[in-house]
């Protein structure tokens, strides 16, 4: 459902910009609706003759994040009166279609929360603001922020947002099922050859699976592989794929297959067995497994059925190169429309940056991108263990990350079944590995071309 209305959502954008360069007048319907933010408590750190400004905020959400936000910019305007806000929560449906409308129509929200499918989009259409040169003047701190987080919102050398939240791949293991077979916990430097010799060790010393997961549901862990590889897994263009050795595939594929014929991955059955039953029956959460590739959060989902879990980053290919990124999770963008540029950017600075925001956040919208925020939030006994686990596994895996990759290309869910279908029909017998991965690459640009020309 969410990569269609991406799709709607795109196409609704791009027909607004046109209409836009058409002729299209501002409109008060086009303008989203609006709530005030209250001011509570006492006014403190107020300049003195500074001039009343209000912001336009919009978020897509729920309607927990929706009162969690509006408490935000209560607080903010406690801090500084002279500040206040005009708010347009929305949930994820209609949302960016909406956003199209006021691009087009030069009536953006001051600050808008932005995803990274669309981040490229507004920003070469110069609707969002570049946010360096309040980088460069340290009105946006990034002192305790990655650059490998950071840069996600640089696209065409210009900081169109500010990311938010992270995550990553990671592999969860179930300690008591390790410590059943006897295997030690892996470290961040293993490698896929050790992947596999665990998963066959979990299979001969417990009967178990050793991974409850086929690396083939989409093209996430692929894309990880590929990029070890030196590669990315789409071309600039996004017009092909971005690898060149069929070889990287076959591998890949005749790996997934070795763990399934001797029962320690399951098999595309029993795959779709266990997905029927959701993450609360998974293998690895009732300890009938012992590790399984996911993103970085899937602990935290789980983690009223088990406190078992633990994380890794996933393994390293042979010749030592980082696969691994930092997933953005959203971001804050500026309108270039805005006339309260510099005091949006002291918000969002607030927002990522301030013990006071993130005791009310709470990671709702993801892991904090401050390093600082993330001790501070750890040590404060307001999170599980497991979501402590967690921010102790992204201050981790930031040492083993690499750029991130582009937004995903327009057809990626065309590309995803196309994958899963080629790797299955190898699983099946039905075809070769040096088979399944010329259909793939044929088909997958055919894909590319259609939906990215």
């Amino acid at each position: 459902m969410r990569k269609t209305m991406k799709k709607t959502a795109a196409l609704t954008l791009a027909f607004a910009m046109v209409f836009s360069i058409t002729g299209c007048n501002s409109s008060s319907n086009s303008q989203p609706t609006e709530t005030k933010g209250t001011t509570s408590g006492e006014q403190v750190q107020t300049e003195e003759g500074t001039e009343p400004v209000t912001i336009k905020i919009t978020w897509w959400g729920g309607q927990a994040r929706h009162d969690y936000t509006q408490k935000l910019l209560d607080l903010y305007t406690e801090l500084n009166p002279h500040v206040t806000f005009e708010a347009s929560p929305s949930g994820w449906d209609g949302y960016f279609d909406k956003l199209a409308t006021n691009a087009a129509s030069g009536t953006m929200p001051d600050i808008v929360q932005m995803d990274y499918l669309y981040i490229s989009t507004y920003a070469r259409n110069n609707s969002l603001t570049d946010l360096q040169p309040f980088i460069d003047d340290g009105t946006i701190d990034l002192t305790n922020v990655s650059p490998v987080l950071y840069n996600s919102g640089k696209i065409d050398d210009k900081m169109a947002g500010m990311v938010l939240s992270s995550t990553q791949l990671a592999v969860a293991y179930n300690e008591d099922v390790m410590a059943e077979a006897g295997i030690e916990a892996p470290k961040a430097d293993w490698t896929w050859d050790d992947f596999k010799n665990i998963c066959l060790k979990i299979k001969e010393k417990t009967g178990k699976m050793g991974t409850s997961y086929p690396l083939a549901d989409d093209t996430n862990n692929f894309n990880y592989y590929v990029r070890q590889h030196g590669y990315q897994l789409f071309s600039e263009d996004n017009l092909s794929l971005g690898y060149d050795d069929d070889q990287i595939y076959i591998d890949f594929v005749n790996m997934i297959s070795e763990l399934i014929k001797a029962g320690a991955m399951p098999n595309p059955d029993e795959y779709a067995a266990i997905t029927a039953k959701g993450d609360e029956a998974s293998p690895l959460v009732t300890g009938d497994a012992g590790i399984s590739t996911a993103w970085a959060n899937y602990a935290v989902r789980v983690q009223d059925y088990t406190n078992k879990l633990r994380l890794v980053t996933p393994p390293y290919g042979d010749n030592g190169v980082k696969g691994l990124w930092q997933k953005p999770g959203m971001f804050f963008s500026i309108a270039e429309t805005s006339k309260v540029k510099e005091e949006a950017a002291k918000f969002i600075d607030w927002f990522i940056n301030s013990e006071e925001a993130n005791d009310i956040i709470l990671a709702e919208r993801g892991t904090p991108v401050s390093s600082e925020i993330r001790a501070y939030l750890s040590d404060s006994g307001k999170l599980s263990d497991i979501q402590v686990e967690m921010f102790g596994y992204t201050d981790v895996a930031i040492e083993h990350c690499s750029d991130a990759p582009a937004p995903d290309p327009a057809g990626i869910a065309e590309i995803n079944a196309e994958f899963n279908s080629t790797v299955y029909g190898v699983l099946y017998g039905q075809s070769t590995p040096e088979e399944a991965a010329a259909a793939f690459r044929q088909n997958a640009n055919e894909i590319l071309e259609r939906n990215n020309k």
